[in-house]
């Protein structure tokens, strides 16, 4: 059989109605770019807000928690690592060459989250609502669609 580029398509099988209904998540596996670009940069930002903020659901009350808030309830240690992985979006962000007033809005967030999230007990109660790397996101995003139109990604 010739090789025609009728034989070499692909069927793809159309998606459940359940499956498109909900929006595709971000998977850990998928591979993240390495470069500076803005492009790569997005992305990179985008899947360590999720593992921080959004990585799994708590049964019953089906709110996303991740990292930050889990992490947060180890005493101390907790709080410093959940305040570093933060401040790795800040970095990201001063990567792309944002104005340093963004900048330091974003270590607000982290910081605020950081210093009211060592408060025993309350402070834990607070981690689980208050959300400093989706808010660093959602600045970042912002800036990127401004500057950097070509970064947006369409969601489907």
């Amino acid at each position: 059989m010739a090789d025609t580029p009728e034989s070499k398509l692909t069927i793809i099988e159309s998606e459940s109605a359940e499956e498109t209904a909900r929006p595709r998540r971000m998977s850990f596996t998928d591979d993240l770019p390495i470069g500076n670009d803005p492009v790569a940069i997005r992305r990179r930002i985008e899947a360590m807000e999720m593992l921080l903020e959004r990585s799994f659901t708590v049964p019953g009350i089906n709110r996303p928690v991740g990292l930050d808030a889990i992490v947060g309830l180890v005493p101390v240690v907790g709080d410093f690592i959940a305040m570093g992985l933060g401040a790795y979006i800040v970095w990201e962000a001063r990567n792309l060459g944002m104005p340093k007033w963004k900048l330091m809005r974003m270590a607000g967030n982290v910081a605020f989250d950081s210093a009211v999230g060592a408060i025993p007990v309350a402070g834990d109660l607070f981690d689980f609502m208050f959300r400093s790397n989706t808010r660093n996101l959602k600045i970042v995003k912002k800036h990127l669609d401004k500057h950097h139109p070509e970064s947006r990604l369409i969601e489907q």
